[in-house]
């Protein structure tokens, strides 16, 4: 691909981003909007976590699937069918008539979604070359992920209470044409110069492994956690990740190569992207069904309530991008972990719900934390990699965050249902919500951790080489193809 100038580079990065703003958009207004939800259609709490993680489960199965058939077909290619796909899917939501309909939808819009982000991170990390300026590129990128979240609940707010919570699917169709048609003009087709073969195998047993876990986990409330069901689940999902890691460390190329975590940054990478997204799935989660069904705020006050916190991740994404390319990820890492650790410890420890000083704090510090993760996450995961595996830790990257998200929503939801179903007073909701912000705030920690622990010269020779090995396997293989 012949190197483009700055101008259009930047322009590419604005398509990209355009991409990421739909998808961040859409997660952060449905939050807003879940209390009317449940209201209309009826749904109990395990209604509202399937339908956000109906949505991050089919992506987070099907982020590795496309990223691969994006590098075989082409990235521009599959990028314009995740677009029309997202977008119809959006509409479907608009016009679901219950709640199991709204589900089946929120699939189709993932599958859309499937083949956005890893494959606009593909195209980002093939247009910019030059390791400073795909850090300030994908620095950008994350603050993008702060626009959303400042805009997102003000704007689905809004949206819910003018209009009704159909329509904060609306605004992903203009989006999404916009950036359909700027991608046919602007952007260039790329492919991998040999990508990788398809796995069904290892699709199915990753499909078996995230929907039987989440189940178990969001089903366990009301089922018990000792049920023939929850226990048939909980077996599953262990024999699928027993099955996947012996069937893919045999596969010639895997779907998911566990040679990557040989690399420790990237291993540390990949588990802060699941802790820092669970931490946020369940912050949004929480705070949201507090705002409006015990402070019965609305969906616009609810959404005006939590700008601090959107607020401070705009304004972090973009510097930690800034500083992680002079200085690397270990000190964002490390703010971003304490920063994100000390929010859920107010809450746990302090009642941070008591007063609205210690609230604003509170999400002040998380939305800090939280701009300061995305850069060094992206940054570490497809940095060190050969750029012909670019996509591929991308695509794992973002599997992580949405294996996260389905998680926190997962675990923070059925700890407020197992604590108090309904949870109807405030001192139910606040007695019940405090194991769940224990567990954000160890998720805190567990940042802070593995940035000190994955960031330091052991860490980065580990990843030299694990780069090595890839150059050296993809050198022979371009030698014997040239003797054929």
């Amino acid at each position: 691909m012949p190197e483009l100038s700055r101008r259009r580079r930047l322009l590419v990065l604005a398509i990209c981003c355009m991409s990421l703003l739909i998808v961040s958009l859409d997660n952060t207004i449905l939050n807003v909007a879940l209390p009317s939800i449940q209201h209309e259609l009826h749904a109990s709490v395990s209604g509202m976590q399937w339908t956000i993680d109906a949505y991050t489960l089919v992506l987070a199965a099907l982020l590795m699937l496309s990223g691969s058939t994006a590098d075989r077909l082409g990235r521009r290619r599959i990028f314009l069918v995740g677009l029309v796909i997202f977008a119809v899917g959006s509409l479907l939501c608009s016009l679901a008539p219950g709640l199991e309909w709204l589900v089946v939808f929120r699939m189709v819009q993932a599958v859309g979604g499937s083949m956005l982000n890893p494959v606009a991170m593909s195209i980002i990390t093939n247009t910019f070359t030059e390791p400073r300026e795909r850090a300030r590129a994908i620095g950008v990128w994350g603050g993008v992920v702060g626009i959303s979240m400042a805009a997102g609940p003000v704007i689905g707010g809004l949206l819910v209470q003018t209009v009704g919570w159909r329509s904060i699917f609306w605004i992903n169709v203009p989006i999404g044409a916009l950036a359909f048609f700027l991608t046919l003009r602007y952007v260039q087709e790329s492919r991998a110069p040999r990508p990788r073969r398809v796995d069904p195998v290892g699709q199915l047993l990753v499909i078996a492994l995230l929907g039987s876990l989440t189940y178990a986990i969001i089903e366990a409330p009301d089922a018990g956690w000792t049920s023939p069901e929850i226990l048939t689940f909980v077996l599953v999902a262990l024999a699928s990740l027993a099955g996947l890691i012996a069937y893919e460390r045999r596969r010639r190329e895997p779907l998911i190569d566990l040679r990557f975590f040989h690399s420790a940054p990237f291993s540390g990478a990949t588990i802060v992207a699941v802790c820092a997204f669970a931490a946020l799935a369940g912050f949004l989660f929480i705070n949201t069904l507090y705002l409006q069904n015990i402070r019965g705020l609305s969906a616009l006050g609810a959404g005006l309530y939590m700008l601090p916190m959107a607020g401070m991740t705009l304004v972090f994404a973009p510097l930690s991008g800034r500083l992680v390319g002079s200085r690397g990820p270990r000190l964002s890492l490390l703010l971003a972990g304490a920063a994100m650790g000390a929010s859920g410890l107010l809450f746990a420890a302090f009642d941070a719900q008591s007063t609205n000083p210690l609230l604003f704090t509170g999400y002040v510090l998380f939305g800090i934390g939280f701009g300061l993760v995305n850069a060094p996450i992206t940054n570490t995961a497809v940095s060190g990699m050969p750029r012909t595996q670019a996509g591929v830790a991308a695509a794992v990257a973002s599997t992580s965050r949405q294996i996260g998200q389905s998680l926190g929503v997962a675990v923070i939801g059925a700890v407020l249902a197992g604590g108090a179903h309904a949870a109807a007073t405030a001192d139910a909701f606040l007695a019940a919500g405090r194991p769940a912000w224990w567990i954000i705030a160890g998720c805190g920690a567990a940042v802070l951790l593995l940035g000190a622990l994955t960031t330091g010269r052991w860490a980065k020779a580990t990843a030299d080489r694990t780069a090595t090995l890839f150059d050296e396997e993809e050198q022979a293989q371009q030698a014997a193809g040239v003797r054929s």
